[in-house]
């Protein structure tokens, strides 16, 4: 499909800076694409549900994954900012730099913030090769779990660019980009339809009779760039590494059989989800890489609902809810969230999307 199809036009006054306190009560918007919009909150999401619905959530942790430093070795010392993007091994991260044209291949980074040193002192990485729009393969001085607490103590949370364009990152960023459901360190951006939970939140949910399972996506930065194809056909996808237990398939395949909905928390764990289902829709466990990339046309399997927030114009994430609930009625719902002040984007507000009738 024409990728300029997927764009519209949003106020910069819509994306949110800060996400709503509580969490919960940020706005979510209702789409059904056979009913229409309706407007509630977040904390109405158990109203919604019927008992024996399945949520599923990403337990994956953010990293400090954005580090500032400058060249060191040759000639004048230009400031560098990389975000790690991949781990490839216990001392080497695939990473993002900016600007990349001010780097060759065995040139050496130096990473550190005056006045905020980790307990080594610095962090050094070689960079070992250079591939394009940026990324680059460090190889870091240190190892392990000792790498892991240097680049804690020297990192800060690496917020999206519609973001860090408008304000720089703060303390109050390390606990509000991160869900309560994190666990296993790994993501480079947060699977934000996380981040309206509370545990009151939660324990309505299970009041209700509604389960809450996890799995684990280790969101990329891919997540963050544009569609520069002119057609869909022409954007790959960044993998990602996934994980789905055993214990989990088998949850969600028993309340599918028994009549329960499975209910993706963020695009991610659609993704992830769908990545691991059989054509007839079972949940299988999974372990590896996916780089699914979801448009129109695409037949849902495993995921009954979707929660999630609102994306960029000309993303695949919105390509995706397209996909999910029609592009007639996304652009419907969209254009309505502009005019009715809805939030976009990582802090902002969520939307509950109901499927499309499948086609005749």
């Amino acid at each position: 499909m024409r990728t300029d199809l997927f764009d519209f036009e949003l106020p910069s006054g819509s994306i949110a800076l800060r996400p709503a306190s509580p969490r919960d009560s940020a706005r979510m918007l209702v789409v059904q694409p056979a009913a229409g919009l309706h407007d509630q909150c977040v904390g109405d999401l158990a109203n919604w549900l019927r008992p024996g619905d399945q949520l599923v959530v990403n337990d994956t942790r953010v990293i400090a994954a954005q580090l500032h430093g400058r060249r060191i070795g040759r000639g004048a010392e230009p400031r560098i900012d990389a975000t790690l993007i991949k781990r490839l091994d216990g001392s080497r991260w695939k990473a993002l730099v900016k600007p990349a044209k001010k780097l060759d291949a065995g040139d050496i980074v130096r990473f550190g913030n005056e006045g905020r040193v980790c307990f080594l002192g610095h962090l050094d990485a070689k960079v070992e090769s250079k591939g394009e729009e940026g990324e680059v393969t460090l190889a870091f001085s240190f190892h392990g779990p000792t790498l892991d607490q240097a680049i804690a103590d020297l990192g800060s949370p690496p917020l999206p660019p519609y973001i860090a364009s408008r304000r720089a990152p703060d303390d109050r960023d390390a606990a509000d980009y991160q869900t309560m459901f994190a666990a296993h360190e790994g993501a480079v951006a947060a699977p934000t339809a996380g981040l309206h939970f509370t545990p009151a939140m939660e324990a309505a949910l299970r009041d209700r009779g509604v389960g809450i399972n996890r799995l684990t996506l280790h969101v990329g930065a891919g997540t963050f760039l544009p569609v520069k194809a002119e057609d869909t056909g022409g954007h790959r996808m960044h993998p990602e590494w996934g994980t789905i237990s055993a214990e989990t398939a088998e949850a969600l395949n028993a309340a599918r059989a028994n009549g329960g909905r499975i209910v993706a928390v963020g695009t991610t764990s659609l993704r992830l989800l769908e990545s691991a289902a059989t054509e007839d829709g079972r949940v299988t466990p999974f372990t590896g890489e996916t780089s699914i990339f979801i448009t129109p046309g695409y037949r849902f399997r495993a995921v009954d609902i979707l929660m999630t927030n609102f994306h960029l114009p000309r993303s695949t994430l919105f390509m995706l809810v397209s996909a999910f609930s029609g592009l007639d009625t996304m652009k419907q719902a969209y254009a309505h969230a502009i005019a009715g002040g809805y939030r976009f984007y990582s802090y902002g507000d969520a939307c509950l999307l109901f499927p499309a009738a499948p086609a005749a």
